[in-house]
């Protein structure tokens, strides 16, 4: 509502946008709230300015401003002249300061109320107390005429003043300093605030940051004493770096809670010289004594190991003294630095980068508008071009009016650390080369020892560990799981070094990073020379899976090198690393092509070479055609073992593509030799079984070398893809099996008429389909996988096909979350209850340390913009089978967070946050003029002290305000209330679609028990409960608005609070006369508004959750996932990993499915069977520890277990009844010169093979049709 008479300025919270996704309804909605504020901000402000523009014609007639222009130009050039001024008494003001003085002096505990009267008189009265001893008038502006007290600057008025100053300042520095002890940063950020801000109101600003500045340095130089000890030859270096990057973590957070102080308060020039002068200068400085120290003990060090060849050792001393002295630098490249030594320096610098980079972030958001510049040399760069505008404080009201907008130029804010390392730079030059060759020639010296120690040599495995530099991180996917130990010391040693070559932004690093360059240039060749002459040892010598480890290990290198070149391309701006880099990928690109050639022939040349099982010509039957070929069973224990070591090695990406070329390559080996075989009728049947083998196999492949739904079930969308390919070989085998295998009765009388070219077209889209050979097959094997015509994968293939991936694929894991309403999803829920009540000890460290699985799930639902009913129906679904609608009928009821449901804390959390604009905006509105301490036992002014205030002065004692603005609470509180009423309607359409679908369902549930909620809805109902919940709560409101309430702001919020729970119809008893006070002059204002906002707000809460359900409702059930488009998923996965925690949820989430495997397995099956009774619910394991980190080895037994039982049943395989008749009338429209070589190669059409007459018949018909077509076919050619 529009509160005309009021100078108030509205805002919107754009940062609420950010958590939600506004349909059309929604934006509406936000922007006509946006377009009202602006319009009752322009309405105050011409408001405000009318009123000036009275008062100046009033006090100045020759004076008439008629337009807004003409206001500020008199405003920008008028010039308080304080001389023209009627004075005050003399007298007056004396007995004034005495009282205060007497006080002061005599009282106890009275600074407080004196800094109170102080601040109001300049408030209220416009009264200016001088804070320096240049001139000692007291100003102020009165609203009748502009004069000032008489000054006749005599000595006593300037002692008296100054005495009170002294004591004001002592009790406040006092404060300062105990301040320093509160743990609560942003409470104690409040209270440095509010006393710097009254220091500055009695002192000049440069008097009062000196005065800080040294509180801090006492404290600073504390921190240093203890974290920065000084070095001495007894000093252990590995102690040290810790408690120097602790110290270092501790001077940023002193930083960030200075600037978090001064940065509002004082200008930004002013805050910049502040940290500067302080903090950084001050670290510098100790950081040179340090290093000075040091490098003069590595002086003597190196003395002393000359006096011990020389015979005058009086003399040596001498040069020693010599060489420590500053007057000769140049002698200082003539002492060498050890590895440790480096090491430590490194780490030094390491610290120094960080609080750099930390403090650039903290100021560049200061500094954005103004548009600094950054500076290769300092932090930040003064610009000539733009300009800080200093901020007026209350003592400025009597400088003219160009000193009340000062231009300045910006502080250079330069931390000048690379300083402090100045002397010894030129050492660490002088010994980064020969340290970084000594340690790699030492590695990799040991690892020759141990290969030449060795017979059959396997190279030792590390695990990596991610690594984080920045915005340099390598995504999961690319980042190899283990490499070679020795190149993992070497790369690790490297990174130590790093920092002194990034260091490098002025001349005293640039010797440092070139030598480091070279000396990487020299280690990243002998690491490849080493790597390629391993290579050459693969077969012969080691073992297949060190062809592995050498192509992990290359990816791991050149990644390194790669960071390394992105981090210093920052300063260089061109690639320094270049050629290490291209010789590595081409390196990789050969290994890659040498693993897949390799294992194509294994396959070929050993392990598909199978005499006894592809004897063809052999007229008995192979093991009575009961079981397939043994080719075939080491075909697939070879696939599963490359498999394994792939996962447990190589990069997820890298390891998927592998293994993928390999499969098709080896199909298509497998379908070319199959297609070329000529079997008798006893191996006609080992031709059929070895084809259903190949293709069951290489279904329970497939699943992991697919990277997402789609590329399993429609791979011919991908362009030149190898799953595709995998499909089309797959496809060739089971022609062969049809053609080859199928009764010739049955393929007589489908081919008895030729091939059918009419009708290829139609059969070949039908034939053409990349899973039609699974198709084939799907009727006797039972499988997950499903064609997209059937509706495509059910919740147990989306769970095999995540799990079968190498690592967390982020959009398959929500892709699988979200699948059939999130049925995965509600089993999780249903068994973490038995988790917490049965595991409860087992799992309780795992619990505290981490979010639990409700929490998880909850957060990463909530941000499922695209998928709101997924949210609503697993936890409407959880609150029915827990029995919670008491609960959400009153969410935030319950305060304690022991007896509140685990999902109600996540539902009040955030609806609290979705609030917390309009609760500072109220808390804004209800406070006095401004924050003050909460203190309840606050004196007030004494009755001497009030009678000796100049009556010029007009002064209104605080109590009397309160009694008068106690009388105009009625319309005060109407603000307040329309201020939460207006919102809400764009609180509700900023929230996320899942929670507002949710409440729609939840309310569908219990409207018929709660009346009220016809009114509002339960979503509004909420939102007001939770914020007069807020109102009551003073914690709450202190935790959301850092504001502190005093008494009668409290009790005026209450009175709200019954206001809004009123307009609810939730006040069990009569309303109070205020309240209806209240409302009525809402109601008079604007009639029926309170209504018609609230209705405005169940329309936008209800709006979204219908045509949600419409667009559902419009789709199958097995649809609602294909809904999600790729595109979709991979948006969700963004906005969820952008909030705080939720890469984190979603691992979590992964790796409780991942432990949970067969369980959740089980829950599937049970629930998709005729079962009626559902098995019942376990406890999960909920071990929040990587699987991956501990693989087990390869288990050859194991996959015999599981291809025999679980996969292939052969002797079931060989009842299998074909039904011939649908199968092959899918094969008119196959190619003539395939189906004539497959016809040649049945058994029925070798020599000498006996036949009946009708068989004979039916041969030779097939025959002269094969004969025929070809013959037609190769006539069509030569025409052509």
């Amino acid at each position: 509502m529009d509160w005309g008479d009021e100078y108030s300025l509205n805002s919107f919270d754009l940062r609420c946008l950010l958590n939600s996704f506004p349909g059309d309804l929604e934006f509406k909605q936000i922007f006509s709230d946006i377009e009202e504020k602006i319009e009752q901000n322009a309405t105050s402000i011409e408001h405000c300015i009318k009123e000036i523009q009275s008062e100046v014609n009033k006090q100045h007639p020759d004076v008439q401003l008629r337009t807004t222009t003409d206001c500020f130009e008199w405003l920008n050039n008028y010039s308080y002249n304080s001389s023209k001024s009627p004075s005050v008494p003399h007298g007056d003001l004396i007995k004034f300061l005495k009282t205060m003085q007497d006080l002061l002096k005599n009282e106890q505990n009275q600074e407080e109320m004196i800094l109170d009267l102080l601040w109001g008189l300049s408030c209220q009265s416009s009264i200016s107390f001088p804070s320096t001893l240049s001139g000692t008038s007291f100003h102020f502006l009165s609203k009748t005429s502009l004069h000032s007290v008489e000054d006749p600057s005599s000595m006593d008025v300037k002692s008296i003043w100054n005495d009170i100053r002294l004591h004001l300042r002592r009790f406040l520095v006092n404060k300062l300093q105990s301040h320093n002890e509160i743990n609560n940063s942003q409470q104690k950020i409040l209270l440095k605030n509010q006393c710097i801000q009254r220091l500055l109101f009695l002192y000049p600003e440069s008097e009062v940051i000196v005065k800080y500045q040294n509180i801090q340095d006492k404290l600073l130089a504390n921190l240093l004493q203890n974290c920065f000890p000084s070095y001495s030859r007894e000093s252990n270096l590995d102690i040290m770096v810790p408690g120097y990057q602790s110290a270092m973590l501790k001077l940023y957070s002193m930083i960030q809670e200075d600037f978090n102080t001064l940065h509002e308060i004082l200008a930004p020039s002013s805050t910049v010289k502040f940290i500067k002068e302080t903090y950084l200068n001050t670290v510098t400085e100790e950081m040179a004594k340090f290093l000075e120290k040091f490098c003069e003990l590595r002086f003597k060090e190196k003395a002393v190991r000359v006096v011990k060849t020389s015979k005058s050792s009086s003399k040596h001393r001498g040069a020693v003294h010599a060489l420590v002295t500053p007057e000769c630098p140049q002698k200082g490249r003539n002492f060498s630095l050890s590895l440790y030594e480096l090491i430590f320096l490194s780490q030094l610098i390491k610290s120094f980068l960080n609080l750099e980079k930390n403090v650039q972030e903290l100021f560049e958001e200061m500094f954005l508008s103004l548009k600094m510049p950054q500076n290769t040399s300092g932090i930040l760069e003064t610009s000539s071009k733009e300009v800080m505008i200093g901020k007026p404080r209350a003592n400025e009201a009597s400088t003219p009016s160009e000193q009340l907008l000062p231009v300045k130029e910006a502080t250079l804010l330069e931390f000048g650390w690379r300083s402090a390392f100045k002397e010894v730079s030129p050492s660490m030059a002088h010994c980064i080369i020969t340290a970084i060759e000594d340690f790699s020639t030492k590695i990799l010296q040991q690892e020759q020892n141990e290969r030449s120690s060795a017979i059959s040599y396997t190279m030792n495995l590390v695990n990596v560990q991610q690594v984080r530099q920045g915005s340099h991180v390598i995504p999961e996917k690319d980042q190899p799981k283990k490499i070679a130990k020795f190149c993992s010391d070497i790369m690790e040693k490297l990174d130590t070094m790093l920092p002194l070559a990034l260091a490098c932004r002025d001349d005293s690093f640039q010797e440092i990073r070139a030598n480091f360059v070279e000396a990487c240039y020299k280690v990243a060749t002998a690491v490849l020379a080493r790597l390629q002459e391993r290579g050459k040892e693969v077969p012969s010598k080691a073992p297949l899976r060190n062809l592995h480890t050498l192509l992990s290990t290359a990816v791991y290198v050149f990644q390194h090198f790669t960071r390394y070149d992105n981090l210093m391309k920052e300063t260089t701006k061109k690639p320094i690393f270049l050629v290490p880099v291209q010789r590595y990928q081409e390196f990789i690109n050969t290994l890659q092509f040498q693993v897949t050639d390799y294992c194509v022939r294994v396959c070929a040349t050993s392990i598909l070479q199978d005499a006894e099982s592809h004897h063809w010509d052999n007229y008995k039957a192979f093991y009575e055609g009961e079981r397939c070929s043994f080719s075939l069973q080491m075909w697939h224990y070879f696939c599963w073992a490359l498999h394994h070591d792939l996962w447990t090695i190589l990069p997820p990406k890298l390891a998927q593509e592998i293994l993928a070329e390999v499969l098709e390559k080896s199909l298509g080996l497998l379908a070319s030799r199959y297609a070329r075989a000529h079997p008798s009728y006893k191996r006609t049947s080992q031709i059929r079984l070895d084809v259903t083998t190949i293709l069951i196999c290489t279904e329970n492949m497939l699943w992991s070398v697919c990277t997402s739904v789609q590329k399993l079930l429609n791979p011919h969308e991908y362009i030149d893809d190898k799953i595709f390919k995998i499909h089309t070989h797959c496809n060739n085998l089971f022609t062969t099996l049809v053609i080859l295998t199928s009764p010739l009765t049955e393929l007589y009388k489908t081919f008895q008429h030729g091939i059918d070219d009419s009708a290829s077209d139609s059969l070949k889209s039908f034939f053409n389909q990349p899973l039609y050979w699974f198709s084939g097959i799907a009727h006797f094997y039972p499988s997950f996988l499903r064609t997209p015509s059937t509706g495509g994968l059910t919740a147990e293939g989306q769970l095999k096909l995540l799990l079968s991936q190498p690592c967390c694929n982020w959009n398959l894991l929500l892709e699988t979350l979200l699948h059939h309403d999130g049925l995965l999803l509600r089993i999780l829920l249903k068994s973490s209850k038995c988790t917490f009540e049965e595991q409860v000890s087992d799992t309780e460290k795992n619990l505290n340390q981490g979010s639990s699985l409700i929490e998880a799930i909850f957060n990463v639902l909530y941000h499922c913009n695209f998928s709101p009913q997924t949210f609503g129906n697993v936890f409407v679904s959880y609150m029915e089978e827990e029995q919670l609608w008491d609960f959400l009928y009153n969410i935030p009821a319950s305060t304690c967070m022991e007896s509140e449901p685990e999902v109600m804390r996540y539902l009040r959390l955030a609806l609290t946050d979705a609030v917390k604009d309009i609760v500072q905006q109220t808390i804004s509105v209800m406070s006095p003029g401004r924050n003050q301490e909460t203190n309840l036992n606050k004196h007030s002014v004494p009755e001497c002290l009030l009678k000796n205030i100049p009556n010029e002065w007009n002064y209104i004692p605080e109590e009397t305000k309160r009694k008068e603005s106690s009388k105009g609470f009625t319309r005060l509180a109407a603000q307040a209330v329309s201020i939460v009423i207006s919102k809400l309607p764009t609180v509700i359409a900023c929230l996320p679609p899942p929670i507002k679908y949710f409440f729609f369902l939840s309310e569908r549930k219990m409207s018929k028990n709660f009346v009220e909620l016809k009114k509002a809805g339960l979503l509004v109902w909420n939102l007001i409960v939770i914020i007069c919940r807020i109102f009551e709560d003073g914690n709450t409101v202190e935790l959301l608005t850092g504001a502190s309430l005093d008494r009668w702001c409290k009790e005026k919020l209450g009175l709200i609070c019954v206001c809004l729970e009123s307009i609810m119809r939730e006040q069990r008893s009569n309303p109070n006369q205020m309240t209806q006070k209240v409302i009525q002059s809402i109601e008079q204002q604007k009639p029926h508004w309170i209504e018609r906002h609230l209705l405005k707000a169940r329309k936008l809460s209800t709006e979204c959750a219908f045509m949600t359900i419409e667009k559902s409702t419009t789709l199958e059930e097995g649809d609602i996932a294909l809904e999600l488009t790729e595109q979709k998923i991979n948006t969700m996965v963004l906005d969820i990993c952008h909030k705080p925690g939720g890469s984190d949820y979603l691992r979590q989430i992964y790796h409780i499915m991942r432990l949970n495997e067969e369980y959740l397995k089980e829950q599937l099956f049970s629930m998709n069977g005729s079962e009626e009774k559902p098995l019942p619910i376990r406890p999960l394991k909920m071990t929040l520890r990587s699987v991956e980190d501990q693989p087990s080895a390869f288990n050859p037994f194991h996959v015999y277990k599981m291809f025999s039982e679980n996969m292939l049943d052969q002797s079931a395989i060989r009842k299998w009844n074909w039904n011939w008749s649908d199968l092959l009338p899918n094969y008119l429209g196959l190619d003539k010169m395939t189906f004539s070589a497959l016809l040649k190669n049945r058994w029925e059409m070798r020599k000498n093979e006996t036949l009946e007459e009708e068989e004979k018949a039916m041969v030779e018909h097939l025959k002269r049709i094969c004969i025929v077509q070809n013959s037609s076919a190769s006539d069509n050619i030569e025409e052509q």
